[in-house]
């Protein structure tokens, strides 16, 4: 089970500077999803006339139900400069890994509770920290993608793109930086260090 709780209107509005697509899900609202702070941010984006369109739905997390959904609005996701996804961590990496191409952003931190943690058959993850760095990494959780869960960048000891820890798994910055220069926005890795504040980590 999770929490996902709206980051600040304002971080949100910094990072959405141009045309933006916005994609709610409301798959674990029955937990808890921010749904009438959404509805505030996106009347308020949708009058400002920056939004090319609006995708509400259940389970982004499930591949074919996200595919089916992002190609039936194709026209209006090329419009977006970005697309903001309101929804926990998995959902906002379902949507970068079917939009290699175009800047993704996380609208929500994710807190964790006890209990059953539902079930994603792709292979994303999220650490339900929150405090989440996608909007920094390009889609790409620092903390499930390394090995060693580092969020200040790349560690000595990767060679040939692969982890230090587990030969078989790709290097988690190694994809960060290729994702990020993919969308133009390898600027991000210029941000002064992040230091994770644990104080948010519900298991700690």
């Amino acid at each position: 089970m999770l929490i996902t709780e709206l980051k600040s209107k304002e971080s949100i509005l910094s990072l959405v500077t141009g045309k933006v697509f916005i994609i709610n899900c409301h798959g674990c609202k029955e937990v808890r999803f921010p749904e009438a702070e959404a509805e505030e941010l996106e009347k308020e984006l949708l009058a400002s006339g920056k939004v090319t369109g609006v995708l509400t739905t259940d389970y982004i997390c499930n591949p074919e139900n996200l595919k089916l959904r992002l190609e039936r609005r194709k026209t209006m996701i090329a419009e977006a400069d970005a697309v903001l996804v309101l929804s926990c961590g998995v959902g906002v990496q379902s949507v970068a890994e079917f939009l290699p191409d175009k800047k993704v952003y996380a609208g929500c931190d994710t807190y964790r509770l006890p209990g059953f943690q539902g079930v994603t058959p792709l292979e994303v993850n999220c650490d339900q920290c929150g405090e989440c760095f996608l909007n920094l990494t390009g889609g790409i959780c620092p903390l499930t993608a390394c090995s060693k869960s580092l969020v200040n960048g790349q560690c000595g000891g990767s060679k040939n793109g692969k982890c230090e820890v587990d030969p078989n798994m790709e290097c988690g910055w190694e994809r960060i930086y290729r994702r990020l220069e993919a969308v133009g926005r390898l600027d991000a890795l210029k941000c002064p260090v992040q230091l994770r504040n644990y104080a948010t980590d519900k298991d700690v």
